[in-house]
């Protein structure tokens, strides 16, 4: 539990880089407004992006949706409700990958019909 603490620590830490803007030239009450305005979390967006990933291309290649749920289980964890939008992203994400990992289980494919 210790180890899984700091990998989430971790993750919160390289999550400011994302956040981080150069400020050269703004007033004050424009860099009060910046940080006011919620963002999304950039792991959210990872894991809804390869869920798309794991969906399109889970039935054939099963690693997509493995690699897709261990993220996002390990990154929910980041979800900070002060300073970001919503959780959705993660919850998309996870559902696609869900799918395209039960797609491969049960054999079934996309079928693309001209």
């Amino acid at each position: 539990m210790e180890v899984f603490k700091k990998i989430v620590n971790l993750l919160n830490r390289l999550k400011q880089v994302f956040y981080s803007y150069d400020d050269e030239g703004f007033s004050t009450a424009e860099k009060e407004y910046i940080d006011r305005i919620k963002n999304a979390n950039p792991y959210g967006i990872f894991v809804l992006i390869f869920g798309g990933i794991s969906f399109a291309f889970g039935p054939q290649y099963v690693i997509f949706p493995i690699i897709t749920l261990t993220v996002a289980f390990f990154t929910i964890w980041t979800f900070d409700k002060e300073t970001e939008d919503n959780p959705w992203t993660f919850f998309l994400g996870t559902v696609l990958s869900l799918t395209g990992l039960y797609m491969h289980m049960v054999g079934a494919v996309h079928v693309l019909i001209l």
